[in-house]
């Protein structure tokens, strides 16, 4: 059995060997390069996109408030412009960044049915149709990356998400879909899965969480914008699939690649090898969250019997 493993292993290394020129993309260079934001006007677009600007880039944001547009401006030190413009006074785009969402929590039953659409409309068609802006001038030119940001939420889905989490999970298969198609044209997708991270909308979520939704996002920890955008930056220049922060992060990358795109042969390997293992570590992780959503539903019924007695 031992030497069936091993022997797996190493065709598979041979066979990511033989097509590693296929998958390994030349890193973006992003000085003079010209990147697009959308949602860059706060929070972790914010922090994207003053990264690209220290390593040199030509900044185009894109936002819906105007007041914190401005702001986000004097900050960079670069003038912001609608999508149609940003080609024609900057030059065609080298790498567009889709930042734009939002966030509803509560209970499935009692989350409005126009919040679900209004989800999918920022969360997944506010990506969409920028990603369609630009892709036409990319497959001319040859090179290009294109960067979603999803969430952790559109890998797992949580107690308190039902509105949220399928909006991210959507940008997924998109990404992978697009992937397939702009490849040849030496375009690449980056889906980037942040933790929960210190942002303005961030803090507005946590004002209306469920109290499961609150106990189980404690189980981890909150990470700064900065650090996470630098990592999708990093991750976007590379042209890596996947990309994601910290351990949790990592270990999730893992159980849930699935059929997504590698970009190396220690990638694949990786995700061959640690599988197993961190589907085992995975299962403890749901047992506790399904430990903390009963333990919440009879406190809840506890107290509502209390009140009735009185």
């Amino acid at each position: 059995m031992l030497l069936l493993v091993v022997a797996f292993i190493v065709f598979f290394v041979l066979l990511l060997y033989m097509v590693s020129p296929l998958i390994s993309p030349k890193p973006l260079k992003l000085p003079g390069a010209h990147v697009v934001v959308t949602g860059g006007s706060s929070g972790i677009g914010k922090c994207i996109a003053i990264e690209c600007y220290k390593q040199g880039a030509f900044i185009t944001l894109i936002a819906r408030d105007e007041n914190k547009l401005l702001q986000t401006k004097k900050e960079i030190e670069k003038y912001s412009v609608n999508d149609k413009q940003a080609q024609e006074k900057l030059g065609p785009v080298d790498m567009l960044v889709n930042c734009a969402g939002t966030s509803v929590t509560g209970k499935f039953e009692e989350i409005e049915v126009n919040s679900f659409e209004r989800l999918m409309a920022v969360n997944y068609l506010g990506s969409v149709y920028p990603s369609r802006a630009v892709i036409a001038t990319m497959k001319e030119r040859r090179m290009g990356r294109i960067v979603f940001v999803s969430s952790q939420a559109g890998q797992l889905g949580l107690f308190g998400y039902t509105a949220y989490s399928p909006t991210k999970f959507a940008l997924r298969g998109l990404a992978e879909a697009l992937q397939m198609e702009v490849k040849p044209y030496n375009i690449y997708v980056t889906v980037a899965y942040p933790p929960d991270t210190d942002t303005p909308g961030f803090a507005e979520e946590s004002k209306t969480k469920p109290l499961e939704t609150k106990l189980i996002s404690e189980t981890s920890s909150v990470c700064q914008a900065e650090q996470v955008a630098r990592v999708i930056v990093k991750d976007a220049i590379q042209g890596n699939f996947n990309s994601s922060v910290g351990s949790d992060g990592y270990m999730l990358s893992i159980l849930t690649s699935g059929m997504s795109p590698v970009t190396s042969i220690t990638e694949g390997l990786q995700q061959v090898v640690c599988m197993g293992i961190f589907r085992i570590v995975g299962l403890f992780y749901l047992g506790s969250f399904d430990s903390i959503v009963r333990r919440c539903m009879m406190q809840r019924e506890k107290s509502e019997s209390a009140d009735k007695t009185e």
